[in-house]
This record gives structure tokens, C-alpha cells and sequence, in this order.
């Protein structure tokens, strides 16, 4: 669904994202703690500098401009004294769809996503959840058979109990889709979470973690690192000393994926120091979904 061939997106004229490369192999895919720049070219927002973004076996824009995707960012300009289906309903006329099925389009997304109460609100009224369901709903109008959702949860201020409830209604409309879901963070007991097949964790250029979100959340003690300077010796080191070294780039600095096993963070902070080694950044997989 998703492929990436040593990518380069530039922002203002500076690399956002430049080398990525991945592969997504599931039907409903997070992308978690993605440069925005990444969302932004999937659907067309922004021009590829350099490689290939494929989304669908085309590339992305083209995706985008046959219908094959419809994009749902995260609090886009809304008119402000449009109502909820009126939103919809355009944008499934925008889609190409007559006026009498985009109707139809627009009432199906209202009640998949639990908006009847706000159907004929402007939007300017409208609750702040329900403009983020209104993205969602417009997306879904258009007949698109893979969405690109940018995170409607994020920064949300909501009870818990509200969120999962919310969180539910996203996964309930989206069953029929094929789905890319880029989202920072992510709590593994989401239903959005659950729902995903496969979860891609990646930075600027590598991908740090790709799997199951359940899997990927329970390596309480990877990390992924960014080393500069001796990086054979370092890598050799934490060997020695029992670590288990899952992934290494060859690129300067390295990225690494790294299993501490029974090693502390401090043991490797003081291996690369021992080594000549720099350690730039470390992530935790897990925290993906924390």
C-alpha cells in the first residue's frame, strides 16, 4: 500500500525527510512519529524532491488526482458557515460523484461517524471533535477505497472514556478501507491501535521499528540510536558485553536498532564512551506507544 525509495522532502527549502526508504506490508498501517512533511507529500501536499513515494502502486499525487486516495489531515481552514453535511457533500461532489449519490455520500459518512446530532451545525458551531470527524467524513464521501489520516485524537482535550469512544467511531467507519494513520503517539489499547495490522515507527531517514503495534510495544528494551564517530568499535563492543544489535546503517552518522538485554542505559552510554563513539539520539521502541 505504502512505499518510500530514498525519499527527499523538503521543507522551506530544507530536508524534512531525505533517504527514507520502507516498504508497508498491511492493510491498516500506523506511521508513528513521522515528520508532518511526510503526511504532507503522501497526499499531495507537498512535492517530492528526490526518489519515489508510491501509495496504492502509483505515485503519490496521482493517487490522490484518480481518487484512489482521499486525505483527512488534521485541522485543515473549514468554511466557516457551511454546515457538517454541506462539507461532505461537496466533497464528494468534488470527487465526481452526481448530486443525489454525493447526498447519499454525505449521510452515510454522518451516521458512520455518530454526527447526526451535528449534521446541520455550522461549522463554526460545531465542537471542536466533531470539525476533526468532519475531515474523516469528508474523506470517507469522496468513495476512495485508501484514506490517509493524520491523527484526529491528537491534542485533543477529552475524557478518557470520550476519546475511546470517539477512537471506536473512527475505527467502525474506516472497516472497509484500506488505511496509512500517522499519529505521533499512540496508547497500544487504542481501537486504533487495535485495529492496525502493522505499525511503522520511523524519523527523518530510516525506519526505527516495523511490525505488529503489540510487538513493537512490548521491546521495552531496544532502543534506536544515531551514532556518530567509531561505530565498528562501539558496535563490537556492546556485542561483547552482551547486547543484541538488530540493525545497522551504513550511513554517517549510523542508525542502529539495539537490544540492551540484561544492559542498562547507562552501560551503553559508558560502552560509547569507552569506544570513541558519540551517541546523538536514542528512542525507545515502546515509546511509540506510550
Amino acid at each position: 500500500m505504502f512505499e518510500s525509495s530514498s525519499v527527499r522532502i523538503d521543507v522551506a527549502g530544507i530536508p524534512a525527510v531525505d533517504g527514507l526508504s520502507l516498504t508497508s506490508t498491511g492493510g491498516w498501517v500506523l506511521i508513528l512519529d513521522a515528520p508532518r512533511a511526510l503526511f504532507e507529500a503522501t497526499v499531495g501536499f507537498r512535492m517530492v524532491e528526490r526518489g519515489q513515494l508510491i501509495v496504492e502502486g502509483r505515485a503519490a499525487r496521482d493517487a490522490v488526482k484518480c481518487g484512489i486516495v482521499a486525505a483527512a489531515p488534521l485541522d485543515p481552514p473549514l468554511p466557516a458557515r457551511w454546515t457538517v453535511r454541506e462539507y461532505m457533500m461537496w466533497s464528494a461532489r468534488l470527487a465526481g460523484h452526481a448530486n443525489s449519490a454525493a447526498r447519499a455520500r454525505a449521510s452515510q459518512a454522518i451516521d458512520a461517524l455518530a454526527l447526526t446530532l451535528h449534521a446541520d451545525t455550522r461549522l463554526d458551531r460545531a465542537p471542536r471533535e466533531a470539525r476533526r470527524a468532519v475531515v474523516l467524513g469528508a474523506a470517507l464521501a469522496t468513495g476512495a477505497t485508501t484514506l490517509v489520516v493524520e491523527d484526529p485524537l491528537a491534542n485533543l482535550p477529552m475524557p478518557p472514556q470520550a476519546a475511546a469512544q470517539f477512537a471506536r467511531a473512527i475505527v467502525g467507519a474506516l472497516v472497509e478501507k484500506r488505511v496509512l494513520f500517522f499519529a505521533s503517539r499512540m496508547l497500544l489499547a487504542s481501537p486504533i491501535a487495535l485495529a492496525a495490522d502493522e505499525a511503522i515507527f520511523v524519523d527523518a531517514r530510516h525506519v526505527i521499528a516495523q511490525g505488529a503495534p503489540a510487538e513493537i510495544a512490548a521491546a521495552e528494551r531496544t532502543l534506536g540510536l544515531r551514532v556518530d564517530g567509531n561505530v565498528a568499535a562501539f558496535a563490537n563492543a556492546l556485542r561483547a558485553e552482551g547486547a543484541r544489535l538488530l540493525t545497522a546503517s551504513r550511513s554517517k552518522p549510523a542508525h542502529m536498532t539495539v537490544d540492551l538485554c540484561n544492559l542498562a542505559t547507562r552501560d551503553l552510554l559508558r560502552i560509547a564512551a569507552a569506544t570513541d563513539a558519540v551517541v546523538l539520539e536514542l528512542r525507545p521502541l515502546a515509546s511509540a506507544f506510550a
